[in-house]
């Protein structure tokens, strides 16, 4: 009798280890997915309705018992909402990693520099993966940048980073101004930058574009930048062809042409470079600049000389054939 307990006892320590084996065995083995799948945890959803969720997908094979194993061998941290990749034969263990430390699949927006809120606005409402809509931002609110979002996110989140972004550039920026700077405003920096990054794609030229600028401003002398005879015709848009002469004469808030001083405010959405160049112009005595004909720009103190460098320029263009 005493044998046959023993063997009784055996058998069932021995099924209790096998069934403990397969218990924990089973939380790192490989699970039933083929190829690596989209899993989305929405807001508020806890870790059983998640379990349920990942065995309707396939991801596992059994809701109940992964919700088991989470609870004994997973620990307490809670799973947070995103969207997942989930790779193929991704483990019951290597799932619970990827829900609960949150690093999911961030899709990204990139505002370039220099592009008018139109634009933005545009981009925004393109990207399908955000919801809701938005106004057209006001000129000068964003600032350049790569953002990333989730999906369903609500592209009016997305923009308040992008103008909350725009903001501590800015608000660092003015703190750190210097006494060279002609802007008396936040709003003037912002207007005049945007002029400085339409005229230059060089970041090594902004401190000197801005240099001019300031300037003539000090001065009184009209800035005719061209791309503030864009604007109010386009949006910021590109104008696609040759600027005609009754629009360089065109009084409105923008055309600097026809005006002395700064537009009425920002012509697109400037970087934190041309910022701080605007707020910490180059020493220059320059009044004049053209294109140099290699992207970048060449300066002239006296009109004399800056006449003699567009004739280079204009020569320059008609052995190109523009």
């Amino acid at each position: 009798m005493r044998c046959r307990l023993l063997i009784l006892l055996g058998l069932a320590v021995a099924v209790a280890l096998a069934g403990g084996i397969w218990f924990v065995g089973g939380w790192s083995a490989a699970g039933p997915t083929q190829q690596d799948k989209l899993f989305t945890i929405s807001e508020g959803a806890n870790l059983r309705t998640a379990a349920s969720q990942l065995e309707q997908a396939g991801v596992i094979g059994n809701a109940q018992l992964f919700y088991i194993r989470a609870r004994v061998l997973g620990g307490s941290t809670a799973i947070k909402a995103g969207e997942y990749m989930i790779p193929k034969r991704a483990s019951a263990r290597e799932i619970l990693g990827i829900l609960t430390g949150g690093v999911g699949i961030n899709r990204f927006v990139t505002i370039p520099e220099g592009m008018p809120s139109t634009l933005v606005y545009e981009r925004l409402m393109a990207a399908d993966q955000l919801v809701g809509t938005i106004d057209v931002p006001a000129e000068g609110s964003i600032l350049p940048d790569t953002y990333a979002y989730d999906k369903g996110e609500a592209r009016a989140a997305v923009l308040a980073r992008m103008q909350g972004a725009m903001a501590k550039v800015l608000e660092e920026a003015w703190a750190n101004r210097s006494a060279e700077t002609v802007v008396k405003t936040k709003t003037e920096a912002l207007t005049l930058a945007s002029i400085v990054e339409k005229e230059t794609s060089i970041a090594a030229e902004r401190p000197t574009v801005a240099g001019v600028y300031s300037n003539r401003l000090r001065i009184g002398m009209r800035l005719q930048a061209d791309p503030t005879i864009i604007y109010p015709i386009t949006k910021g848009k590109p104008l696609g062809r040759r600027i005609k002469r009754s629009e360089i004469q065109a009084v409105n808030g923008y055309n600097t042409y026809a005006m002395s001083g700064l537009p009425v405010g920002p012509i697109a959405n400037p970087s934190k470079a041309s910022i701080e160049a605007v707020l910490n112009p180059a020493r220059t005595k320059a009044l004049y600049f053209v294109a140099d004909g290699e992207g970048g720009h060449v300066f002239a103190d006296t009109l004399e000389q800056h006449n003699a460098n567009v004739r280079k320029w204009f020569a320059l263009r008609k052995e190109r054939g523009i």
